[in-house]
């Protein structure tokens, strides 16, 4: 199983500031940066193969193709089919992650005094599941439902992404310390909302979209307001 890094408001940028730090006379660095780049060519072209075609059709040589990579590089990587979904599911949680987190930490230091850090909060996250990204996580889980050998890589993955994510709520949220269970729940129904909104969100339309969107942010507003007792 390929670890998920955990991504820290204090790591979010180092994390991929790769650089050859020799220059291009230092070989082995720069060819760690190229292979470091490769993979991550791979695994864009895995995001936009399953956003486009579902998991059915998510294979290693249409991957490969879109990548313009040839099938050795490709099996260099990603030996097998399942090599490449553990590390799609890898790629696409530490992506979303990292751009829910990082518009957090930007937007709280041009935010005006008094506004509200928990619908600036729900409005990010809320655009953070509009990603390509997470439109392949969405397809992962739904299919991983009907499919065993998908489920015994997607489970414990997703799993770990939710202890992490909640751990990283908890570095960005020092006022829910207090009352983690609240803040779990508060998590639940944002994440829970946003997914079911990107399913269902093209046959309700706006109208129904932004009511449920603000009837979610008053539940969590209430939920930040019983934690402060």
């Amino acid at each position: 199983m390929a670890t998920i890094r955990p991504i820290t408001t204090r790591r979010s940028q180092a994390l991929h500031r790769i650089r050859p730090g020799g220059g291009p006379d230092d070989r082995t660095r720069w060819q760690q940066r190229k292979s470091s780049m490769t993979r991550e060519a791979i695994l864009e072209a895995a995001v936009n193969s399953l956003v486009d075609t579902g998991y059915a059709g998510l294979s290693t040589k249409d991957v490969a193709r879109r990548a313009g990579v040839s099938r050795g590089a490709m099996h260099h990587h990603f030996a097998s089919r399942a090599d490449l979904v553990e590390g799609l599911i890898e790629h696409v949680v530490y992506h979303r992650m990292r751009q829910f987190l990082d518009d957090f930490l930007a937007r709280l230091k041009q935010a005006p005094t008094g506004e509200d850090p928990y619908r600036m909060a729900m409005e990010l996250h809320w655009r953070s599941v509009q990603s390509r990204e997470y439109g392949a996580f969405l397809r992962l889980a739904v299919a991983a439902r009907s499919d065993e050998a998908l489920a015994a890589i997607f489970t414990p993955a997703a799993r770990l992404y939710d202890e992490i994510w909640l751990g990283e709520m908890h570095h960005a949220f020092p006022q829910w310390r207090e009352a983690p269970e609240l803040m779990r729940i508060a998590n639940d129904v944002t994440q829970a909302v946003h997914a079911g909104l990107q399913i269902n969100g093209a046959t309700w339309g706006d109208a129904r979209m932004a009511a449920v969107l603000e009837r979610a942010a008053i539940l969590v507003e209430d939920l930040a307001r019983e934690a402060r007792g």
